[in-house]
């Protein structure tokens, strides 16, 4: 063959069916970590395209993890949130003849403090337990017997919240950076993520080393297995061939409302054995994929994009590096000092002129896979989320970590509470 007729090189971000599957993680942590980003930041101005002064960015959401995209901005300037009908209004609002989803108006907005919260269904019955989490402890409390409607929705607000960052410190981040790297910060303390006055959200997380989850994406998911003649609810998350029109699509998407659109949560997290009637359907918890270059199909025809513009993942996020003017992979790992990726880890870049000076989204997911064979992030990656995350929890004064940092959880079978414990308690697992 002529050295002109080669074929053109292989694309490193072309779709791949054949992700690798993580046998660190099971499938909802994706979900959990979109959750945890819709807690941290919120931009309703947000656009593509528009260039940005990083230093100016806004965000609408307190950069706490708090729960606010659940608790809105409290009972009294978010009453829509609240059930009316629990004493003091202290409950969270679930519509009784719809409990296994989320409130709803007359048009099937959901009636939640992020709307993001409603974009797939996977993250919508997360922000459901959620909910019934808060329900449940407020129950418990009142059981103890607390005083006043009020004090008890103080308490139970507070149980939530840190139980909540207690998963977060002690499922989460290990399982997304590592057990060393977060006992390293938690030590040594934070090298780069610092700030004067109050925390902030730094663009080279939320435009890139954040964006890590995309990779995790799986191709389908099992919903749960009371489907059309019991079987399983099994689609994607994102599917263009379907008539998005119709009251209840064959996918995964949000905004919609049907009896059989709800979660089996013994396919996401550990939450128990396969019941002898679902044996053979795959019930046990589904691995998550590899935080690696390669991305599910599903995520190079997004859904609710404008047509003209960008329907890949991972173009967008490779037009958010222009836009942001981040700088590459191999400058930040410079400044780390921490090892970086070779030209040959990157050689499938060098038609394109990315493999000296890589675009950080997608040198920090080529870094998990080859330092971390894609079961964690990598020392650049792992390191700005790792800061990040602890770095909010040492900025809130309300949070455990400030407030008594030797606590441990109360309300789980023993002091390890984990995502399984919280779905147990809310009585949905």
């Amino acid at each position: 063959m002529d050295a002109n007729d080669q074929p053109p090189p292989a694309n490193p971000l072309a779709p791949n069916p054949n992700n690798r599957d993580n046998p660190d993680q099971t499938a909802g942590f994706t979900f959990l970590g979109q959750f945890l980003d819709h807690d941290m930041t919120f931009d309703p101005t947000s656009s593509l395209e528009r260039q940005v002064d990083p230093e100016a960015v806004n965000n609408f959401r307190t950069p706490v993890l708090e729960l606010d995209n659940v608790y809105g901005s409290g009972r009294g300037a978010s009453p829509h949130l609240y059930d009316q009908t629990s004493p003091g209004g202290i409950k969270l609002l679930i519509d009784a003849e719809a409990p296994n989803d989320l409130p709803r108006n007359s048009q099937n907005t959901a009636i939640i403090g992020d709307p993001r919260n409603d974009e797939n269904l996977m993250v919508s019955q997360l922000h459901l337990a959620f909910l019934k989490f808060h329900n449940a402890v407020i129950g418990w409390v009142l059981d103890s017997g607390v005083g006043s409607p009020n004090e008890a929705f103080d308490e139970a607000q507070r149980l939530v919240r840190w139980h909540y960052q207690w998963i977060i410190l002690h499922e989460f981040l290990p399982a997304t950076v590592g057990q060393s790297l977060v006992d390293d910060v938690l030590k040594k303390g934070r090298r780069f993520y610092n700030w004067r006055n109050e925390p902030f959200i730094p663009v080279e997380f939320s435009v890139s080393a954040y964006r890590f989850g995309h990779s995790q994406v799986r191709p389908g998911y099992i919903a749960n297995f009371d489907g059309d003649n019991g079987n399983p609810f099994v689609e994607h998350i994102f599917n263009a061939e379907l008539d998005h029109s119709v009251p209840d699509p064959d996918d995964l998407s949000g905004g919609k409302r049907a009896p059989r659109r709800f979660l089996d949560w013994r396919t996401f997290f550990d939450v128990g054995p396969t019941p002898e009637s679902h044996e053979g359907l795959g019930a046990s918890p589904k691995p998550n994929k590899r935080i690696d270059t390669r991305l599910s199909s599903p995520l190079f025809a997004l859904l609710s994009i404008p047509p003209n513009e960008p329907q890949s993942l991972a173009q967008r996020n490779l037009l958010r590096h222009l836009t942001f003017g981040l700088p590459s992979g191999q400058r930040v790992a410079k400044a780390m000092k921490v090892e970086l990726l070779s030209r040959q880890d990157l050689s499938d870049l060098e038609p394109l002129g990315f493999d000296n000076s890589t675009p950080l989204w997608f040198y920090i997911l080529r870094e998990a896979e080859v330092m971390a064979d894609g079961r964690r992030l990598g020392p650049v990656g792992g390191r700005i989320v790792a800061e990040v995350f602890l770095g909010l929890l040492e900025g809130d004064r309300m949070s455990y970590l400030q407030q008594d940092p030797d606590w441990t959880p109360t309300l789980g079978p023993d002091q390890n509470f984990r995502m399984a414990d919280l779905l147990r308690f809310a009585g949905i697992a």
